[in-house]
């Protein structure tokens, strides 16, 4: 039972991350996770 349970927050955790992702990519972000994400033009070279 405590697998399962687990199971189900994993499949969450990593269906929620791809649901923000592929929002962020309707929305024209090109570099996600840069805060110039909008403005770069997809030339983010972030250390």
């Amino acid at each position: 039972m405590e697998n399962i349970i687990v199971a189900a927050i994993l499949v969450l955790i990593i269906g929620s991350i791809i649901i923000y992702l592929i929002k962020a990519k309707k929305r024209g972000e090109t570099c996600i996770g840069c805060p110039y994400s909008k403005k770069c033009g997809g030339r983010c070279k972030t250390k």
